[in-house]
């Protein structure tokens, strides 16, 4: 490199490069994971992708750029669901004030807690 010029060309060009491949692999995983594209649309698209690479993820995006977000929406609804869910699971905020008073009133029962102890938790579970 003779100078800075030639520096920033090169910077230039290797983050087109990078940005290329990331978009065509966005775009192969994305045609993977729809669900409502057959098998011989998946094969066409692919033959296209690899073909022409840059011109095929060009019209990938344009054609099915809208349906590519809205799955990407649907994807992080339905993980946001299933965390929501599983914290809820493991913090026991799924039970009703009937469960927990029954839990409190089988741990008096078995003599682990006190009378007084299971009307704290009693009171806690129906507030």
């Amino acid at each position: 490199m003779d100078n800075f010029w030639d520096l920033v060309v090169w910077t230039f060009w290797i983050f087109i490069w990078i940005t290329a491949i990331m978009v065509w692999f966005r775009c192969i995983w994305d045609l993977f994971s729809d669900v409502t594209l057959g098998g011989w649309g998946k094969a066409g698209w692919v033959i296209f992708l690899v073909l022409v690479p840059w011109l095929g993820a060009l019209i990938y995006i344009i054609a099915r750029g809208r349906s590519m977000s809205q799955r990407q929406m649907d994807a992080m609804a339905d993980a946001r669901a299933r965390q929501e869910e599983y914290i809820q699971k493991v913090a026991g905020g799924s039970s009703s004030p009937a469960e927990e008073v029954a839990k409190a009133k089988a741990l008096l029962d078995s003599g682990t807690i006190s009378q007084q102890e299971f009307e704290a938790l009693k009171a806690k579970a129906l507030a």
